[in-house]
Protein backbone atom coordinates (compact mmCIF):
# COMPACT_ATOMS: atom_id res chain seq x y z
CA UNK A 1 0.00 0.00 0.00
CA UNK A 2 1.35 3.11 -0.80
CA UNK A 3 1.89 5.62 2.37
CA UNK A 4 1.56 8.93 3.11
CA UNK A 5 4.65 10.31 2.15
CA UNK A 6 5.10 8.99 -1.26
CA UNK A 7 1.47 9.83 -2.16
CA UNK A 8 3.09 13.56 -0.82
CA UNK A 9 6.14 13.22 -2.96
CA UNK A 10 3.86 12.28 -6.29
CA UNK A 11 1.31 14.69 -5.60
CA UNK A 12 4.20 17.47 -5.57
CA UNK A 13 5.07 16.47 -8.79
CA UNK A 14 1.94 17.56 -10.17
CA UNK A 15 2.61 20.53 -8.71
CA UNK A 16 5.14 21.28 -9.81
CA UNK A 17 4.55 20.59 -13.60
CA UNK A 18 1.60 22.60 -13.17
CA UNK A 19 3.81 25.81 -12.10
CA UNK A 20 5.98 24.81 -15.30
CA UNK A 21 2.84 25.02 -17.44
CA UNK A 22 2.15 28.55 -15.78
CA UNK A 23 5.55 29.56 -16.30
CA UNK A 24 5.91 28.92 -20.05
CA UNK A 25 2.35 29.78 -20.57
CA UNK A 26 2.57 33.49 -19.11
CA UNK A 27 5.51 33.24 -21.35
CA UNK A 28 4.11 33.00 -24.12
CA UNK A 29 1.32 35.32 -23.47
CA UNK A 30 3.75 38.54 -22.95
CA UNK A 31 5.20 37.33 -26.47
CA UNK A 32 2.13 37.47 -28.41
CA UNK A 33 1.99 40.57 -26.96
CA UNK A 34 4.98 42.08 -27.35
CA UNK A 35 4.15 46.03 -27.90
CA UNK A 36 5.36 49.33 -26.06
CA UNK A 37 3.58 47.79 -23.10
CA UNK A 38 4.91 44.72 -22.35
CA UNK A 39 5.53 44.43 -18.47
CA UNK A 40 9.07 43.68 -19.08
CA UNK A 41 10.27 43.32 -15.26
CA UNK A 42 7.34 40.40 -15.72
CA UNK A 43 9.05 38.73 -18.91
CA UNK A 44 12.49 39.26 -17.73
CA UNK A 45 10.98 37.44 -14.01
CA UNK A 46 10.06 34.21 -16.00
CA UNK A 47 13.58 33.31 -16.08
CA UNK A 48 16.35 32.53 -13.31
CA UNK A 49 18.74 35.30 -12.80
CA UNK A 50 21.88 33.17 -15.04
CA UNK A 51 19.34 31.82 -17.63
CA UNK A 52 20.26 31.13 -21.51
CA UNK A 53 18.05 31.58 -24.30
CA UNK A 54 19.14 30.34 -27.41
CA UNK A 55 17.87 29.77 -31.07
CA UNK A 56 18.83 26.93 -32.66
CA UNK A 57 19.82 25.03 -35.78
CA UNK A 58 21.11 27.25 -38.84
CA UNK A 59 17.67 29.13 -39.58
CA UNK A 60 17.42 30.70 -35.44
CA UNK A 61 20.64 30.61 -34.60
CA UNK A 62 21.28 33.14 -37.20
CA UNK A 63 18.34 35.22 -36.55
CA UNK A 64 18.42 35.32 -32.99
CA UNK A 65 21.69 34.15 -31.36
CA UNK A 66 22.07 33.55 -27.59
CA UNK A 67 21.63 35.80 -24.60
CA UNK A 68 23.48 34.42 -21.24
CA UNK A 69 21.58 36.00 -18.10
CA UNK A 70 18.17 37.43 -17.58
CA UNK A 71 19.10 40.92 -18.25
CA UNK A 72 20.55 40.40 -20.97
CA UNK A 73 17.24 38.16 -22.14
CA UNK A 74 14.99 41.01 -20.54
CA UNK A 75 17.05 43.69 -23.40
CA UNK A 76 16.90 41.16 -26.21
CA UNK A 77 12.44 41.24 -25.47
CA UNK A 78 12.94 45.32 -24.93
CA UNK A 79 14.01 45.47 -28.77
CA UNK A 80 10.61 44.23 -29.46
CA UNK A 81 8.98 46.80 -27.45
CA UNK A 82 8.56 49.75 -29.91
CA UNK A 83 5.66 51.88 -31.31
CA UNK A 84 4.63 51.03 -33.62
CA UNK A 85 4.90 47.32 -32.57
CA UNK A 86 7.21 44.50 -34.20
CA UNK A 87 3.78 41.71 -34.41
CA UNK A 88 0.21 43.58 -35.41
CA UNK A 89 -0.59 39.59 -34.88
CA UNK A 90 1.15 36.95 -32.98
CA UNK A 91 -0.11 33.68 -31.51
CA UNK A 92 1.60 30.90 -30.05
CA UNK A 93 0.32 27.30 -30.04
CA UNK A 94 2.01 24.98 -27.80
CA UNK A 95 1.74 20.98 -28.22
CA UNK A 96 3.04 17.47 -27.90
CA UNK A 97 3.82 18.46 -24.18
CA UNK A 98 6.25 16.29 -22.02
CA UNK A 99 7.66 17.92 -18.61
CA UNK A 100 10.00 15.85 -16.77
CA UNK A 101 10.94 16.38 -13.23
CA UNK A 102 13.94 15.79 -11.31
CA UNK A 103 14.07 17.48 -7.60
CA UNK A 104 14.64 20.95 -8.39
CA UNK A 105 14.38 21.24 -11.76
CA UNK A 106 12.64 20.39 -15.01
CA UNK A 107 12.45 19.41 -18.44
CA UNK A 108 9.54 20.56 -20.74
CA UNK A 109 9.43 19.65 -24.23
CA UNK A 110 7.22 21.34 -26.52
CA UNK A 111 6.27 21.26 -30.44
CA UNK A 112 4.93 25.08 -31.14
CA UNK A 113 3.33 26.75 -33.87
CA UNK A 114 3.42 30.96 -34.67
CA UNK A 115 1.14 32.57 -36.65
CA UNK A 116 2.11 36.53 -36.88
CA UNK A 117 1.57 39.35 -39.01
CA UNK A 118 4.32 42.31 -38.73
CA UNK A 119 3.83 45.77 -38.65
CA UNK A 120 4.61 45.64 -42.18
CA UNK A 121 1.73 43.47 -43.26
CA UNK A 122 3.59 40.41 -43.82
CA UNK A 123 2.66 37.31 -42.38
CA UNK A 124 4.46 34.19 -41.53
CA UNK A 125 4.16 30.64 -40.21
CA UNK A 126 6.57 28.50 -37.85
CA UNK A 127 6.73 26.00 -36.21
CA UNK A 128 10.13 24.94 -33.74
CA UNK A 129 10.63 22.88 -31.29
CA UNK A 130 11.30 24.34 -27.54
CA UNK A 131 13.45 22.89 -24.70
CA UNK A 132 13.08 24.57 -22.02
CA UNK A 133 14.90 23.74 -18.89
CA UNK A 134 13.44 25.07 -15.71
CA UNK A 135 14.61 25.75 -12.00
CA UNK A 136 13.59 26.44 -9.07
CA UNK A 137 14.71 30.05 -7.91
CA UNK A 138 13.65 32.76 -5.04
CA UNK A 139 10.29 29.96 -4.66
CA UNK A 140 9.47 30.11 -8.00
CA UNK A 141 9.78 28.45 -11.10
CA UNK A 142 11.63 30.16 -14.21
CA UNK A 143 13.10 29.16 -17.05
CA UNK A 144 16.71 28.48 -17.00
CA UNK A 145 17.42 27.24 -20.34
CA UNK A 146 15.37 27.96 -23.26
CA UNK A 147 15.62 26.72 -26.18
CA UNK A 148 13.74 26.86 -29.37
CA UNK A 149 14.73 24.99 -32.91
CA UNK A 150 12.96 25.94 -36.00
CA UNK A 151 10.74 23.19 -38.37
CA UNK A 152 10.16 24.96 -41.03
CA UNK A 153 9.08 28.52 -41.62
CA UNK A 154 7.09 30.33 -44.96
CA UNK A 155 5.46 33.34 -45.63
CA UNK A 156 1.61 33.19 -45.69
CA UNK A 157 -1.06 35.72 -46.78
CA UNK A 158 -3.53 37.44 -44.09
CA UNK A 159 -4.29 35.27 -41.32
CA UNK A 160 -8.15 36.91 -41.07
CA UNK A 161 -10.04 36.67 -44.13
CA UNK A 162 -13.42 38.04 -44.56
CA UNK A 163 -14.60 35.14 -46.66
CA UNK A 164 -17.93 33.54 -46.02
CA UNK A 165 -16.52 30.30 -43.86
CA UNK A 166 -17.50 26.99 -46.23
CA UNK A 167 -20.26 25.03 -43.94
CA UNK A 168 -22.50 22.45 -45.85
CA UNK A 169 -25.67 23.06 -46.98
CA UNK A 170 -29.00 21.33 -46.51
Amino acid sequence: MTDVLELQARLQVFEHQQAIRVCINRYMELCDQLDADTPLDELGGLFTHDAVWEGKGARYAASFGGYRGREAIRAMFATYMKTPAHFALNVHFLTSEVIEMDGEQGLGRWVMLQTSTFADGASHLNAARLTVRFALEEGRWRMAHFQTENQFSRPVTAWNSEAPLPVPTT
